[in-house]
């Protein structure tokens, strides 16, 4: 019978020591977490979150019927047609429209939801993974843009990496539209015309040319617009406020960045490692029409927000040595040498652990050379025994010191 393995593209996470290199380390995972949480924070975000499951209705208001193919969906028993959630900012919007009156504007809020996308496995891209997303609702000034951008540098920043591994990528869709208008009177190929533009650095230039005259637009007024890289006012204003944070050297104007999804209105970015080793780190811009369409025109108001998949930024992270060593084992291994000193043992056991140490301990009698193997193998710092009713014995497993202390003492450690 063959061994049950997990479904290709997922992933298990196992606690260190990992059984080898090819499988998830929790660890890691709960590094990235414990960061997006603290700059989260630090940018005064609230952290939210929403079901897995949604009906498919959601992902088809915003992006179409042809999303269908890149979900898990199925009918339910009720005979509802549902889909896991490949992104989190439908779910976002729904929430918004429902019960924005409860809320104070702008709404600065952020989730870490894991997500699930029926498609091809690439490098840096699984059929599930885990993604900070991070969005401000309710205001339409550009400062907003600014903030959300300085919160994506900080989070990379958090991480460890510099200006020196990374640079953020701003464009503008509007920009976009502009050039588009003054070339084109037909409204129905301008789908057409971002989704090309936003695949010329995965396409060759005879394959964008022939794409691009298709509808009347000249390639080399394309490829001139994104070599000069002249800033609009909005880009200019927002270049300006992250200067002023002293952030200007994480950031330059890419008009090659568009985003494909249709629903971006405005100002669009995307996160890169300067050596182009790897996908994009992050992406996002503004949305201002998105909350609209969700409420069927009940609620409009403006919005941004950017996604940081974790696979990508893993991968990142890996490779330039930045992830914490193996997490430190227990604090204390408690040393059971007498089978009569047990049920005094687990009280001061239960006690240390009431004061937020953390201890383990043999549960079944053993030798006292297994349960010193069992202290160095779990990473235990020390190994305490009961010396007698007043005394515990402390054995220091890194300096292999040895003393004999009281319980206050011990106490007083940690």
């Amino acid at each position: 019978m063959k061994p049950l393995n997990r479904l290709p593209g997922f992933r298990d996470f196992y606690p260190d020591p990992i059984p080898t290199s090819e499988e998830g380390r929790m660890e890691e995972r709960q590094h990235i977490f414990r960061v997006w949480r603290q700059v989260a924070r630090r940018y005064g975000f609230r952290e939210y979150d929403g079901p897995p499951l949604e009906t498919l209705e959601l992902y088809k208001a915003k992006s179409g019927d042809e999303i269908i193919h890149q979900l898990y969906h199925f009918s339910d028993k009720g005979g509802r047609d549902i889909a896991l959630r490949p992104e989190m900012t439908p779910t976002l919007a729904r929430m918004v429209a429902s019960h924005q009156r409860n809320y104070k504007k702008p709404m600065k809020w952020f989730s870490i939801p894991q997500l699930f996308r029926y498609e091809r496995q690439q490098k840096g891209r699984l059929r599930e993974h885990f993604q900070l997303n991070a969005d401000i609702v309710g205001e339409s000034d550009h400062a907003a843009d600014a903030e959300l951008i300085a919160f994506l540098i900080d989070v990379l920043r958090a991480l460890g990496l510099s200006s020196e591994d990374f640079v953020i990528r701003l464009s503008s869709r509007d920009a976009w539209q502009l050039f588009f208008d003054a070339r084109c009177d037909d409204q129905g190929n301008a789908y057409e015309f971002f989704q090309i533009v936003d695949k010329l650095e995965r396409e060759t230039p005879e394959i964008s040319t022939a794409r691009f005259a298709k509808i009347g637009i000249d390639f080399e007024e394309v490829s001139a617009l994104i070599k000069a890289a002249e800033p609009t006012p909005v880009l200019r204003k927002m270049l300006e406020q992250l200067e002023d944070r002293g952030l200007g050297d994480y950031v330059k104007i890419d008009y090659g960045v568009i985003r494909g999804l249709a629903y971006y209105t405005g100002v669009v970015f995307e996160a890169f490692d300067r050596e182009g080793v790897f996908r994009a780190i992050a992406g996002g811009g503004r949305y201002d029409h998105l909350i609209k369409l969700i409420s069927k025109d009940k609620v409009d108001l403006p919005a941004l927000g950017f996604g940081m998949g974790d696979v990508v930024l893993g991968d990142m992270l890996r490779a330039k040595g930045l992830f914490p060593k193996a997490t430190d084992g227990a604090d204390i291994y408690f040393q059971i040498l007498d089978e009569a000193l047990r049920s005094s043992s687990l009280g001061t056991i239960q006690k240390l652990r009431d004061q937020g140490v953390s201890v383990e301990w043999p549960m079944t009698p053993s030798s006292p050379k297994k349960q010193f193997k069992s202290a160095h193998d779990l990473g235990a710092r020390y190994a305490v025994s009961i010396a007698d009713s007043d005394a515990f014995l402390l054995r220091d497993l890194q300096t292999r010191e040895t003393s004999t202390i009281t319980l206050d003492q011990l106490f007083t450690m940690f």
